[in-house]
């Protein structure tokens, strides 16, 4: 089998979201009642699992973060909506923290394996560590795909969803390493008297290496975010 098909399903950057209907911790959701909003869709192999449970807690510690941009976030896994409950009962009886975002009970796999979420090499029914970043158009902007032993850096998953906003609303494009009110890069020429009078830019600016390689401070920015979470 194909490995993009096989870890990513039919789901491809640039495509709409395959919409779903679900019951969660917080009551029947439909992809389609976020539009108008960011939505980050992560799942995970099984409740009451230590990897998850530290998961679960930073991105509930993160969450003042994400709805700042706008970004909703939906848990996942096929246990049942019990279990699920259960799980956040124990997490918020042990730490005080209420997970405040809703987790869908996909107990029979169907938008798991809508989404891609199961490797058949890794399990016939657990869902690996994916991460759908949805714009508010409903469009999949970013997949992320983890190891069932490897915990997801959320920082980073909230790092991804300010640069595709930032880079966005700027038609520009963010560097290695770009963290939230650094320079953006510029969008490259594409005619040589464009490239001319980049070159004479940035020689008068000093805001680029080359030619094809400029920047500029960006509008719309957002500072902060979980770092330490």
């Amino acid at each position: 089998m194909d490995y993009e098909i096989m870890m990513n399903g039919n789901v491809k950057l640039g495509t709409y979201a395959p919409e779903f209907e679900a019951d969660t911790t917080m009551g029947k959701i439909k992809l389609s009642n976020y539009k108008g909003k960011w939505v980050v869709l992560f799942s995970h192999p099984g409740d009451f699992t230590p990897v998850c449970t530290t998961e679960m807690i930073a991105f509930s510690r993160a969450n003042p973060y994400f709805e700042k941009l706008n970004t909703c976030l939906i848990g996942l896994s096929v246990d049942s909506n019990a279990s699920h409950l259960a799980w956040v009962y124990e997490i918020y009886r042990r730490t005080g923290i209420r997970v405040p975002f809703p987790i869908i009970a996909d107990r029979n796999g169907e938008i798991a394996r809508k989404y891609g979420m199961i490797a058949s090499d890794v399990s016939n029914t657990a869902t690996v560590r994916n991460v759908f970043i949805i714009d508010d158009k409903g469009v999949v902007r970013l997949i992320l795909v983890y190891p069932m032993n490897v915990g997801r850096c959320i920082p980073e998953i909230l790092r991804a969803v300010t640069a595709l906003q930032v880079a966005d609303s700027n038609g520009a494009s963010t560097p290695a390493n770009w963290i939230p009110c650094e320079p953006v890069i510029l969008p490259p020429p594409q005619t040589f008297n464009e490239l001319q009078q980049r070159a004479e830019e940035i020689q008068k600016q000093r805001n680029g290496m080359f030619w094809y390689l400029a920047f500029k401070n960006p509008k719309d920015c957002i500072e902060g975010g979980a770092q330490n979470e």
